[in-house]
């Protein structure tokens, strides 16, 4: 069987020689490659490519996240896991979303380390346990909101939906007053009661609202 070849990314080279001695024993696990920085990595991944590349960010930077994106947007077919020295809910979604494939904190150990690798390897993502439980809070807070905005959709009147489905087509104000035979000023009462009953702060917001509920289609 062929190794799993890793390569390494830290401002500190210390940081990578503990990793890879963390890893030493893993017969099918290779350190091919240690860096202090993605941009030393990718050029190097021309040359030898990776399955995996594990990087280390010790805050949250908003460069981190660039350098993911950058690092995933060069060499896609290597799996990106971040070990983090933080816990902040927006900048993981971020890391996520650039593109890393699996997230582990610094309470993780040498043997999570080895499941997440071979995960990332066999094309899973991965996910240290404190970072799913933020995932899935997210996820049901998002659940809630939308069965709370839809709960909520109910009270509108029809011709708040009217109103509603106009908007979502980017109809303006004076537009969908004439659309509709009523004053602007009709419109914009009919407006700010749909935000008020919907808890929704701009007409962006209302507009997402209505495609996500299906109030409305996109025409392509």
């Amino acid at each position: 069987m062929d190794k799993i070849k890793v390569a390494l990314v830290d401002e500190h080279p210390i940081m990578c020689d503990g990793i890879q001695s963390l890893l030493s024993d893993a017969n099918d696990i290779q350190v091919v490659h240690s860096c202090r920085t993605t941009t030393e990595l990718i050029q190097l991944l021309y040359h030898e490519p990776v399955h995996v590349v594990i990087t280390i960010f010790y805050t949250p930077d908003p460069e981190n996240v660039e350098q993911i994106r950058h690092l995933c947007n060069k060499h896609s077919k290597a799996k990106v896991l971040v070990l983090s020295m933080y816990r902040i809910e927006n900048f993981i979604f971020k890391m996520i979303k650039a593109g890393a494939k699996g997230h582990l904190t610094s309470d993780t150990n040498r043997n999570e380390m080895v499941e997440a690798i071979y995960t990332l390897r066999n094309g899973y993502d991965f996910y240290a346990k404190t970072i799913t439980n933020l995932i899935l809070r997210n996820y049901l807070n998002d659940d809630k909101e939308i069965e709370a905005r839809q709960e909520r959709e109910k009270s509108l009147s029809a011709r708040e939906i009217e109103v509603l489905k106009l908007f979502a087509r980017s109809y303006t104000n004076k537009e969908i007053a004439d659309r509709l035979f009523i004053s602007v000023r009709t419109v914009e009462s009919h407006k700010n009661n749909i935000m008020r009953k919907i808890n929704l702060k701009t007409t962006v917001d209302m507009v997402k609202f209505a495609i996500k509920n299906n109030i409305v289609e996109l025409d392509y």
